[in-house]
């Protein structure tokens, strides 16, 4: 986010909540995006996220009081929340800030009033995971603020929690962590079982990553999600019936005949057949990304997507569309990202390649659903982190 809007935030945030001798202090957590290692977190799978330059943005400054005063530039609200905390129904978004204030609490923390102000250019719906961001930046300047002793894995975590706990959606850690730790330049693989992570930094040269926004939303996402996870805890439970050493979907190695005799039903054989076959793609991929290997990495992308597509059934129409298109119009490489049923399209491509792309998939893509796509460019960029207003 430029510095212009950030004083325009705080000209805002002086004009609500008034001047004091302490000026806000500014704090800004980025998007992310996942290269490989797709649903695959929830099942104790490594995952390669890094960190990308749209942002959630916090003013954040205490306030000598018990309560938080809130003000959302989206929503053009502000509320004000006292203890006990609840959930908010008039104002969800309140939930993720005191979400991340409940759980700092039960770490032994006690979270003084403040005043704060979030804005953000995270595209919405994008699947860029702009609640990740809200709840990190929001622990990050708590913690910051009042100099709690948290690190940036425990503000994760807290993050996690607070949507798990406190706004009711059961997600995994992946987008919570790369957004804390993330660092310029370089993607993280972690390991979504240990939480052990190691940092791979890598040189595009001419080549380039971009989204192209399908702009469809299907909402079969929530109640598929749901049972797709179910169909992989069934496989897991059947194959360890016969193979009790595996205790994650995403270590078992068996060949096809192994697996044959575990009787699965043919959903949770496909089921399998991804999250496997995810393990053995996600090796490829970090190789030769440090490598410079960038046509074998888009090649990995490609089967990554028509596995979501053919194996875990998550894609649909219009993102098969988008890949099917830009394969045919040899990208390097692409694949559906975030949980499925619309969203985005991550691309691997020389930069050269951007402008011919562009005009011909969104003539073809308007033709066929009678919906506009959109691209976005972005930068790999460090996790959350305070801002110098």
């Amino acid at each position: 986010m430029d510095s212009l809007r950030s004083k325009e935030n705080l000209n805002q945030f002086e004009s609500i909540f008034g001047k004091t001798n302490q000026p806000p202090r500014l704090f800004q957590a980025p998007a992310r995006i996942n290269i490989i290692g797709e649903h695959v977190d929830y099942l104790g799978g490594t995952v390669l996220p890094a960190a990308i330059d749209f942002f959630v943005q916090v003013l954040l400054r205490p306030n000598e009081s018990q309560n938080y005063r809130l003000h959302s530039v989206s929503y053009n609200e502000t509320v004000e929340l006292k203890k006990p905390l609840s959930p908010n129904s008039k104002s969800p978004w309140v939930d993720y800030i005191a979400g991340v204030i409940f759980e700092i609490e039960k770490k032994g923390h006690v979270v003084p009033g403040f005043d704060l102000i979030v804005d953000g250019n995270i595209p919405q719906g994008s699947g860029l995971s702009s609640s990740a961001a809200f709840e990190v930046v929001t622990g990050y300047a708590i913690k910051e603020t009042f100099g709690f002793s948290l690190s940036r894995e425990e503000i994760a975590l807290i993050g996690q929690k607070a949507e798990n706990n406190f706004v009711g959606t059961k997600c995994g850690i992946m987008d919570q962590f790369i957004i804390a730790v993330g660092k310029k330049d370089d993607c993280i693989s972690l390991n979504t079982e240990t939480l052990k992570y190691t940092y791979h930094h890598f040189d595009l040269g001419n080549y380039e990553f971009y989204l192209i926004n399908s702009n469809v939303k299907h909402s079969l996402k929530d109640s598929a999600y749901n049972k797709r996870r179910s169909e992989c805890e069934s496989a897991l439970v059947k194959i360890k019936a016969k193979y009790p050493n595996f205790t994650q979907l995403y270590d078992v190695k068996l060949s096809d005949s192994e697996i044959d005799q575990c009787h699965l039903t043919k959903e949770e054989t496909k089921r399998t057949k991804h999250v496997t076959s995810e393990r053995e793609r996600t090796k490829v991929v970090i190789e030769n990304l440090e490598s410079g290997n960038f046509k074998e990495v888009g090649s990995a992308l490609f089967q990554t997507h028509w596995s979501l597509s053919k194996e875990f059934e998550v894609s649909c129409p219009e993102i098969d569309f988008i890949v099917d298109s830009l394969q045919s119009l040899g990208v390097t490489g692409a694949r559906m990202i975030g949980g499925g049923f619309g969203g985005c399209v991550l691309v691997l491509d020389t930069k050269d390649h951007f402008s011919k792309i562009e005009e011909v998939l969104k003539k073809s893509y308007q033709q066929k659903f009678n919906v506009a796509i959109d691209f976005y460019k972005f930068q790999i960029s460090d996790g959350v982190k305070e801002v110098l207003i």
